[in-house]
């Protein structure tokens, strides 16, 4: 497949274990789909590509992968319950999740991918990946976006600087060459500092532990305009149930209330927004995960609970990852060019308690949720990330491309 030059840079290193540190829309899965065929051209072989779910391999990888080896004929049967692809050469591609690590033993592997590294648990390398690498000629790529210091992710891209055996590989997103100088500019003017040099820069930063750093007091703002519309992010935990009701700004948004209703369910919820807002245009951000959960014993699901209360239900199809959801709260609270676009109106109290005590587990770059205070740092953010999001999903144009790799 065509490479840009600093994919070629991974793609040609002849270490063994490689890990690629790269900004968003690097090209990740370009890269993957071309040394998952390069691996898998050699006879009787299995390949892996490894994210950290099932059902995240195989929205990211399935259908383009699938496709092109399909039309170069390299294909002899597929399974899709098992996202497997088994070659005319007797070679095996699969895709798996690292959430569930033991069904991942047993297996002795020609070449794995692990995409994301950091939202993998450092043991599903160590215990399960890389015994069945026990084969001297096995080869990893470790390949994601930086997390924090406080994770393997890290200290493999530190640890083994200088080891034969491994390579390391850095790139911006600008570096990449996939997306316009222009659109990387845009970004700079929406993130605050440390998201954009974390997800567009590729730069390890430090977590301090406050989830959301940016926020201060100085954003306290009360309300007193109109509520004619009203957009109000939802977070589906039964106890308690949790919302956030916002207005849109000129340049953002402004939270004007919170609803918190101890051991409750979506029926509830949605008649006390009713009881409040009885003249309102709602707009409901709820937790994409209720097109499935049900609060209901009429067996209706929550997300269907707040359609037939008349709210306009959006939510993204795929569940937006926490830390996307996070950076675009803290981004919208302070833009690298110190721009506050998100106010909170004092009456929201438990929102400004969890905006200032919800920490990270330490060392970790992982939630404390022990505290309670996640579930309403959910709501609130469900709704910011859907109307601000930190990243353009937009496909990028197409390129041609080339094998340079022959199945036999």
């Amino acid at each position: 497949m065509k490479l840009t030059i600093p994919q070629a840079q991974v793609a040609t290193s002849d270490a063994r274990f490689r890990v690629l540190v790269a900004g968003r829309r690097f090209g990740k899965t370009h890269l993957g789909m071309r040394e998952l065929a390069r691996f898998a051209r050699v006879p009787d072989k299995t390949v892996w590509y490894i994210a950290p779910s099932y059902r995240m391999a195989k929205q990211i990888i399935w259908t383009p992968l699938k496709q092109k080896l399909m039309d170069m004929n390299w294909v002899e049967k597929k399974d899709e319950s098992d996202l497997r692809l088994d070659l005319v050469n007797g070679s095996t591609i699969a895709l798996r999740g690292a959430d569930n690590p033991d069904s991942l033993r047993g297996n002795k592997l020609w070449f794995a991918m692990l995409d994301e590294t950091a939202d993998i648990a450092e043991e599903t390398f160590y215990e399960v990946i890389r015994p069945a690498l026990a084969d001297e000629q096995g080869h990893a790529l470790f390949a994601g976006t930086p997390k924090g210091t406080g994770n393997w992710f890290y200290d493999i891209y530190t640890r083994y600087q200088n080891h034969p055996d491994w390579s390391q590989h850095a790139f911006t997103t600008l570096e990449g060459g996939n997306v316009s100088e222009d659109e990387v500019e845009n970004a700079r003017s929406m993130l605050d500092t440390r998201t954009f040099r974390q997800e567009f820069e590729a730069k390890f930063e430090t977590w301090a532990g406050i989830v959301m750093y940016n926020w201060s007091r100085l954003y306290e703002d009360p309300y007193e305009g109109p509520t004619t519309d009203l957009h109000i992010g939802v977070d589906f935990n039964i106890n308690p149930m949790s919302a956030v009701v916002y207005v849109k700004t000129a340049t953002g948004l402004h939270a004007i209330d919170e609803i918190v209703i101890p051991g409750s369910n979506s029926d509830e919820l949605c008649d006390e927004i009713k009881t409040r807002y009885p003249h309102s245009r709602i707009t409901a951000y709820p937790d994409p995960a209720g097109v499935q959960r049900k609060t209901s014993a009429g067996g209706r699901t929550d997300i269907q609970i707040l359609q037939n209360a008349g709210f306009v239900c959006l939510y993204r199809r795929k569940h937006p990852a926490v830390r996307d959801r996070i950076n675009s709260a803290n981004s919208l609270l302070k833009n690298t060019n110190d721009e506050n676009r998100l106010q909170i109106d004092p009456k929201c109290k438990t929102l400004i308690t969890a905006f200032e005590k919800l920490t990270y587990k330490e060392g970790t770059s992982q939630i404390d949720k022990n505290s309670g205070y996640d579930h309403m740092v959910d709501a609130a953010t469900y709704c910011i990330e859907y109307l601000f999001p930190i990243t353009d999903n937009r496909p990028m144009p197409a390129q041609p491309e080339s094998w340079s790799v022959a199945v036999r």
